[in-house]
């Protein structure tokens, strides 16, 4: 791995991500957006520079055949270099999708099929990546699931309470998601040498999740059949009775599931309930100046974490360390003091200055004296997709990647076994 270069993709419905790696080190990052009609990129390198690149084309979708034109043209790729192999992460329920695979025929034809089981997530990524393998024949293109962390968790955890027998052929499961990140803390834990036995993990970002870890392995976590059930989001509402739901839907006058779908989706969380904005930073904002629904929606998302907080500590039977990671667990601190306020009970308390304190290791303990380990870990979910394909590049120095060689290497990479 150390000298390929991988490509990894993050699309986005309003934004395309790309970054460059040369082996586990990134060589630049490519942002595409919209400014106004134009679509714009802006290149930033390993050095921390940053270019504003505008495009000739209008469209998002145009992206990807454009990369190796704007790579070469700004000397990163240059000579006989090419790209090794392109990684994209897939969020998508189905036991087909909880598994890392080789972009081929079959893949195309049951991502495309999915697009009708997760119409708002499916559709995105798998254009782009059919766009992948288009523009980079030859290149193999590997779909990184963000599921496989979760994988393998007891069927207590993965069964919703209906007709288990209905589950299976219905496939309709409790899948789990923010498998990557969740992968990548327990793997930088493990190298530290802090891993504890019980482990509680807490993505909180514009998309939340909270995961019980036991020695290592995905035990419980609050996602389900889709990134929709947990925990209050960015624009989700997490937990919701159907029928609220549906009464919702009705009240509402959608008229396909898709529109109240959508509404659980893009309009409820922190959006919906501050109607006004689904930036935690304005949502502090709006508390601080004394606005009524900015400080519920803030004492609600609060009290969604602590409570799930809670859940997973029952499901691992008590916890030995708390990790708060992604945008909002990294970077705020007010958020981070919040929910630790009432985790006592649980053996946990920060101190007030290692809290708002600068952080500069990727992993630092603000924990209070006394305390259980209270982690803030910077999550790299690139670095897990690298370390997941890694095996799988490493069986071929031909850079032909079959099926098989991909399940081999699965079973190696895996945190989890099948019981």
């Amino acid at each position: 791995m150390e000298n390929k270069l991988i490509l990894i993709t993050n699309p986005g419905s309003s934004s395309r991500k790309y970054a460059l790696y040369k082996g586990n080190d990134e060589i630049c990052s490519l942002h595409f957006e919209y400014e106004g009609k134009d679509v714009i990129c802006t290149l930033k390198k390993a050095d921390g520079s940053k270019k504003v690149l505008k495009q000739d084309f209008k469209e998002l979708t145009s992206t990807v055949a454009n990369i190796n034109r704007i790579l070469t043209e700004e000397g990163i790729l240059g000579g006989m270099a090419k790209i090794d192999a392109i990684l994209a992460r897939v969020a998508c329920p189905g036991e087909f999708f909880t598994q890392d695979h080789v972009v081929d025929e079959a893949y195309l034809k049951a991502l495309d099929k999915a697009k009708k089981r997760a119409p708002l997530h499916v559709p995105v990524v798998a254009a782009e990546i059919e766009h992948l393998v288009k523009s980079f024949k030859g290149t193999p293109v590997i779909a990184i699931s963000d599921s496989s962390f979760h994988a393998d968790r007891p069927d207590l955890m993965k069964y919703y309470a209906f007709d288990t027998e209905l589950a299976d052929k219905a496939d309709v499961k409790r899948f789990g998601y923010h498998g990557l990140s969740v992968g990548a803390i327990v793997q930088y834990m493990k190298k530290q040498d802090i891993l504890p036995q019980k482990l509680i993990v807490c993505h909180l970002g514009s998309g939340s999740s909270i995961t019980a870890v036991f020695e290592g392995k995905s035990l419980d976590t609050t996602m389900g059949y889709s990134p929709l059930e947990g925990l209050m989001m960015a624009t989700r509402c997490g937990n919701i009775d159907p029928a609220a739901a549906l009464a919702i839907k009705h009240y509402l006058k959608f008229e396909s599931d898709e529109g109240i779908e959508k509404y659980l989706n893009k309009e409820a969380g922190l959006k919906g309930v501050s109607g006004q904005t689904d930036d935690m930073r304005e949502i502090l904002r709006l508390r601080d100046e004394g606005d009524k629904r900015g400080t519920f929606a803030h004492a609600m998302y609060v009290y969604k974490v602590q409570s799930l907080i809670g859940q997973m500590a029952a499901s691992l039977g008590g916890v030995d360390a708390i990790v708060f990671t992604a945008t909002i667990g990294e970077r705020s601190d007010e958020i981070r003091r919040t929910v630790s306020q009432k985790l006592n009970y649980l053996g946990f308390a920060i101190d007030e200055k290692k809290n708002v304190a600068d952080m500069p290791e990727r992993h630092t303990n603000i924990g209070a004296e006394g305390s259980k380990p209270v982690w803030v870990i910077r999550t790299d979910e690139s670095e897990e997709m690298i370390r997941r394909a890694g095996a799988i590049l490493d069986t071929n120095k031909d850079g032909e990647v079959s099926q098989n060689e991909l399940d081999t290497a699965a079973e190696k990479n895996r945190v989890t076994k099948k019981k």
